[in-house]
This record gives C-alpha cells, sequence and structure tokens, in this order.
C-alpha cells in the first residue's frame, strides 16, 4: 500500500517537499490556505496574487546554488520552465571584481556557484505549475488547517496522524502516515505541539534588522547597468545595508536592511518618496534606480519579527513526535541576509526523503531527520547568529557618543573588512571558495580553515591599505548624520544617552 504524506503549505518549502517526495512512491497532498495564482502572467500575478500565509512574497528572492544543485539534478525540466519563464541566472562570473575578470579563466566548477534569481511570485507560480503536473502529487487550494490531530504515547512522545481544519468554510479531517509542516513562519500547528507537552527546545534570538524592498522595472528597450564600470549593487554603511536583486522579465527589486535600533530611519523609509532618495544617495543603486532608467512599480513592503530560531524536535535523541515533520521556517529561521531561506526548505525535504526512504519505523525516521538537519543546516545557523549579534552591537555603537572600540574588536573588524574582503576581492581562487560555503555546497567557514586559503587572506591584510588600494570598492554612500539629514531626520534622536553594559567591554 503507498503510504500517503499530507503536507501543510504549498509555499516554496510545500513545493520542494512535493518535488523531493514525487518520485519516492508516495501520495502527496498539499493543504495551501490561500488560493491559486489568479493567472500564468508574471506581472498580473505579481500584483495581484493574494498570499496571506507568506507575509514576505514580495520581498526580495534568491536560490542559492545549493537549490539550483537540487532543482538540477532532480528536476532538470522545473529549471528549463523557470527560465523560460524569466527567471535569471547570475553565474560566477558575474560576481568577480572588473580587475578579476581581466585575468579570469573559466573552471568547470564554476557552473556550480550560480544563482538563480527573479520576483518571488514568479518563482512560486512555475514551482506550483509543474508540481501540479505530477501524477502523485495534489495541491487543495482554500483548506485551512486548525490544528494537529495528535495522541500521547506511553512513552510520552506524540503520534501525530491527522489535520483538522476547513476547505472553503467546510469542516474537514485528514489522515495520512506523514505529516509535513511547511507552514512557515506564521503558522501555529506546531505551537500546538508545545503546548500539548511535546518535548520540543526551542532557542530565539532577534535578527535585530528590518527589510524594506520595492520594485522596479527597466524603461523599454534599457539594460541593467553595466557591472563592470559602476559602483557594486551591494553595501554596508553599518547603519544601513542594501541590495539590487535583478528580477524577471526586466524587473528588479532593491531591499534596504535597517537596525531595529534605528527607530526615526525605519518609521521613514516606508514612504516611498523616501526610500527613492535614499537609492539616489546610494552610488550602488543610483545607476539603477534614477529617472533614465527605471520606475517603481510597488509600494515599498517592510519585513520585521526577524527571529533566528532552532527547534530541536529529538533531544537528545528522543523523539518529540512520530510522524510529524517540520520544514523550512517552521523549524529554522535566520536572518534572510543572505537568502538561505528557501535554500533550508530544499535542504530539509532533500533530508526527509532520505530518512523516509531508510526506515519505515516512525521513531528512527524523527532521528534520522533532525539529525540530517542538525549536520547539514546548523552550521549556516550559527554562522548567522554570530554575524547578526556582531551587526547588533556595532549598531548600538554607532549610536552611542564618544563610544570607542577596544583593541581586539578594532583588529577583528580590520581582519574581516582589510583581509577577508579585500582577498576575495583580489584572489579569483580565493572567492571561488568563498563562495562555495556562502552558496551552502559545503559547511560555511571551511574555507577559511583551510591553512593555503587563511595564509593568503594573511598575506593580503599584511599587505595594508595602501597597497591593496585597487581592491578597495568605492564609499557605498554618505556617513549616518549626511543621510539622516539630507532626509529631514534628526541623526541625534535616536542616540543613546547611557552605554549599554556589553558596549563597554566591546
Amino acid at each position: 500500500m503507498r503510504e500517503s504524506v499530507l503536507v501543510i503549505g504549498a509555499g516554496i518549502g510545500g513545493l520542494c517537499t512535493a518535488l523531493m517526495l514525487s518520485s519516492s512512491g508516495r501520495d502527496v497532498t498539499l493543504l495551501e490556505r490561500d488560493g491559486p495564482a489568479p493567472a500564468n502572467d508574471p506581472d498580473e500575478t505579481f500584483r495581484s496574487w493574494k498570499r496571506t500565509g507568506v507575509g514576505h512574497l514580495r520581498q526580495s528572492h534568491a536560490f542559492l546554488a545549493r537549490l539550483r544543485t537540487i532543482l538540477r539534478a532532480e528536476h532538470p525540466r522545473l529549471l528549463e520552465e523557470m527560465l523560460a519563464s524569466g527567471v535569471r541566472e547570475l553565474p560566477f562570473e558575474m560576481m568577480l571584481t572588473a580587475d578579476q575578470q581581466k585575468t579570469y579563466v573559466p573552471l568547470p566548477e564554476d557552473e556550480e556557484l550560480t544563482i538563480l534569481t527573479s520576483r518571488r511570485t514568479t518563482l512560486e507560480l512555475t514551482m506550483r505549475r509543474y508540481v501540479e503536473t505530477l501524477g502523485t502529487v495534489k495541491i487543495r487550494s482554500g483548506f485551512l488547517v486548525r490544528k494537529l490531530i495528535t495522541s500521547k504515547g506511553a512513552d510520552g512522545v506524540f503520534d501525530v496522524t491527522g489535520v483538522e481544519g476547513e476547505e472553503n468554510g467546510a469542516p474537514v479531517s485528514l489522515t495520512a502516515d506523514v505529516i509535513v509542516d511547511a507552514s512557515g513562519k506564521g503558522g501555529f500547528t506546531i505551537e500546538q505541539l508545545i503546548e500539548e507537552g511535546a518535548a520540543i527546545t526551542e532557542e530565539a534570538e532577534t535578527a535585530g534588522i528590518l527589510y524594506f524592498t520595492r520594485h522596479y522595472r527597466l524603461l523599454p528597450g534599457l539594460d541593467e547597468p553595466d557591472r563592470k564600470t559602476n559602483p557594486p549593487g551591494t553595501g554596508d554603511l553599518g547603519y544601513l545595508k542594501f541590495g539590487v536583486f535583478p528580477g524577471d522579465n526586466g524587473n528588479f527589486s532593491i531591499t534596504i536592511a535597517i537596525p531595529e535600533i534605528e527607530m526615526e530611519l525605519r518609521k521613514s523609509i516606508l514612504d516611498p518618496d523616501v526610500f527613492h532618495r535614499i537609492t539616489l544617495m546610494l552610488p550602488g543603486l543610483y545607476p539603477w534606480t534614477n529617472e533614465t532608467r527605471a520606475i517603481p512599480t510597488s509600494k515599498v513592503f517592510g519585513m520585521g519579527d526577524l527571529v533566528s530560531r532552532w527547534r530541536d524536535m529529538a533531544p537528545e535523541g528522543k523523539p518529540a513526535a512520530r510522524g510529524y515533520f517540520p520544514l523550512g521556517d517552521t523549524v529554522i529561521r535566520t536572518n534572510p541576509l543572505y537568502g538561505r531561506g528557501c535554500s533550508f526548505a530544499a535542504v530539509s525535504a532533500e533530508a526527509l526523503r532520505k530518512s523516509l526512504d531508510e526506515t519505515a519505523d516512525p521513531a528512527a525516521r524523527a532521528r534520522a531527520y533532525h539529525a540530517r538537519l542538525e549536520a547539514e543546516l546548523r552550521p549556516y545557523y550559527l554562522t548567522q547568529r554570530r554575524q547578526d549579534r556582531s551587526a547588533i552591537k556595532r549598531a548600538r555603537q554607532t549610536l552611542t557618543p564618544g563610544h570607542r572600540q577596544s583593541f581586539r574588536s578594532r583588529m577583528m573588524e580590520s581582519f574581516v573588512e582589510d583581509g577577508v574582503r579585500i582577498a576575495v576581492r583580489s584572489d579569483v581562487a580565493l572567492l571561488r571558495a568563498a563562495l562555495r560555503g556562502f552558496h551552502m555546497l559545503e559547511h560555511p567557514e571551511k574555507w577559511l580553515g583551510r591553512p593555503g586559503n587563511l595564509a593568503r587572506v594573511l598575506y593580503y591584510w599584511a599587505r595594508g591599505k595602501r597597497l591593496n588600494a585597487a581592491a578597495y570598492p568605492p564609499e557605498p554612500g554618505p556617513p549616518r548624520d549626511e543621510m539622516l539629514a539630507a532626509l529631514a531626520i534628526d541623526p541625534q534622536a535616536d542616540m543613546i544617552r547611557e552605554t549599554p553594559a556589553e558596549l563597554k567591554a566591546a
């Protein structure tokens, strides 16, 4: 008898689950609270698709190389359909500086380091249309899951056997052999298990940042700015980060990230005029957003409640639940700075398939699944959390009058800014190695742990700023006081009047 699988949610996580399980001899049903896409046209879909369950639908998105590699191996036809719908491939060569491109010699492995980028709605639309053609998968739209069907075993472990909910307003109960929770950060069914007493452990803390995105369209007949002759389209000014995300069909988006502590700036940036004025003051964004190149096509979309969270469903090797597998943002969340959320979902879906295939024992499946998440994803979670803590401290330092960094802090910052950053902007081999970690093709810090790579980084660091001058990018934008003054925001409004204890030791 074929094993049955219910998947809560038909977003990226749910669709990745369907892709991974579609050829495994199982019947897969995706339960999606929202309606289907209103059209096959990417522009109309972007304008009108209502996705209550995906609050970040119109934020910037990209599929890292790890996810593209999975799609290419498992569903090459889907990758072809994505490209036909306007999804872009950004190859390794586009990551090189102008000087690096002059001497660049392609290697076969460089093809792996390719990003897929487009509007999230186009990515999801194309994936959904493809999944709907898979014979073992069904999508039931308009199905709102209200609760899990659970029972507590004599061993204290919860068995999850189905869901209760509403389909187009009518109450429905469904059971299955496997329940996958891909309801995302807004999902609440895992909270039910926690409230019922399931032994799920959790660690969580704020990422300390908020994201603001606006979409633009290139004017008819115009191409994107030349990356060789213009400043980088990404940058970090401390009080804000920014990035350009090339999209599909002549569209692109700009995302500006602001520390939580910058209250006045984060309130003002929701005004489309303020957002646009900021882009024009950033040299890396001006070539994209000025009136001779593009026009804005959306309001400013804010995204908050950014929490790093790790939920352990098998603490000390004992499963908290059998038959239930949370996936993607439901179980692991990080700051979306590096666009790893979709890749986390795909890697989790791949881990789920392997775990289901290797044993039929529910408890063994749970242990195997979460062991794979621990091995595959926790290094990226910990690395991002450490970077978030550093960024939060840096933002507070910026708003603390008279703050002086300790010698150790200055040296660590210099190693990153004047050592690592300059090395990867100078040495193609080092950039290639660093991007393998960035793209989740290996441990995020493995490349720097190799003696040869570390020696090269130290070489560039020791050369000093004068000899490395050509490798430094231009200043990404004006100082904080100058930017805020230009926006008619009081630069002193959010200043910290008392030095926090953690900064006194920094």
